[in-house]
């Protein structure tokens, strides 16, 4: 299913796939004979990528996916020619390729920018995105970034159903979206779901997890399974009010505080025990702190805010 759906459930009428040219019409294989159609003639209208590659250069097999990947989600901004030199060599020669891999970009008829050697996946992307500027593309948000706002939406409004469908439907396009797989992580952990939380974290290949997203996202399921164990607020709130110096009963509140949705009041939990004695439990509550700001983001007003005051009590 490929229909987008609204923060209320009910779809929205855009397709996540909607305006994206197909990946045969995006990238070819091409050869000397072709080289003047697929490649002069079609920078006509918009840049084509040239990747000189060949089969037995490693490089190359890595290279040429993320610039794929790369031009697809140019969504036709620019295409991209894939030639293999052992096939065409006097091509390759009169455009003086002398090692691989090497790119090549070309705008009306004209070479604009290229690169030689091995790239990285920020390098190639950078690469796209200055051939876009460069032929004045202006293409707006893509479907998958719209579907990532309105599932943004959904979940400040609680409709956690709705944004889970949302992310599923991303997923379908992009496997490895972090946003995406993180956004699918917090949708479990608002419904309550902790296992099903856990073993979709599980799932995401070891490489992705240390994205911020994910990060984020398994910072929150780690801040939920303590939650669990920390007791009935009330009754930690009655021990704190009792006895101040209690930073036991003083650190479970600030997680029981921080699973019912009482961030603030956390967070001052966990800064009363550093301003009172900051070295308690081998700095316990400056670390879950920690935890804390990286499960709201570096951005969140109260990650900024909690800083500050942090570090006030720090270096004071």
């Amino acid at each position: 299913m490929n229909t987008l759906i609204d923060a209320d459930g009910t779809p929205a009428g855009a397709d996540l796939g909607a305006g994206a040219p197909a990946k045969a019409d995006l990238i070819k294989d091409s050869d000397t004979a072709n080289f003047g159609r697929d490649v002069i003639e079609a920078s006509m209208a918009a840049p084509v990528i040239v990747d000189f590659w060949a089969p037995w250069c490693g490089p190359c097999k890595q290279l040429g996916p993320m610039l794929e990947k790369a031009v697809l989600a140019a969504r036709g901004a620019v295409r991209m020619v894939k030639v293999d030199i052992d096939q065409n060599q006097a091509l390759a020669g009169q455009l003086r390729i002398q090692s691989i891999p090497a790119v090549y970009a070309f705008f009306q008829g004209q070479p604009i920018d290229g690169f030689v050697g091995a790239q990285s996946e920020s390098q190639v992307k950078a690469f796209v995105e200055r051939l876009m500027k460069q032929a004045g593309a202006n293409l707006g948000p893509s479907p998958v970034d719209q579907a990532l706002e309105k599932a943004t939406t959904a979940i400040e409004a609680e409709q956690y159903g709705a944004a889970s469908a949302l992310y599923g439907q991303i997923l379908q396009h992009e496997p490895e979206n972090e946003e995406a797989l993180a956004g699918m992580v917090r949708c479990l952990l608002s419904s309550g779901d902790t296992t099903g939380a856990c073993e979709m974290l599980d799932s995401v290949p070891e490489a992705l997890r240390a994205k911020p997203a994910l990060a984020s996202a398994a910072a929150a399921l780690e801040l939920a399974e303590s939650a669990a164990k920390a007791g009935p607020l009330t009754e930690l709130a009655a021990r704190v009010e009792t006895d101040p110096g209690d930073h036991r009963a003083r650190f479970d509140l600030a997680e029981a505080l921080h699973a019912a949705g009482e961030r603030e009041a956390a967070a001052s939990a966990l800064l009363e025990i550093v301003r009172r004695d900051r070295a308690w439990n081998e700095e316990a509550a400056r670390k879950q702190l920690v935890k804390f700001f990286e499960a709201w983001g570096p951005m969140d007003p109260l990650t900024v805010e909690s800083r500050r005051r942090l570090s006030s009590l720090l270096f004071s």
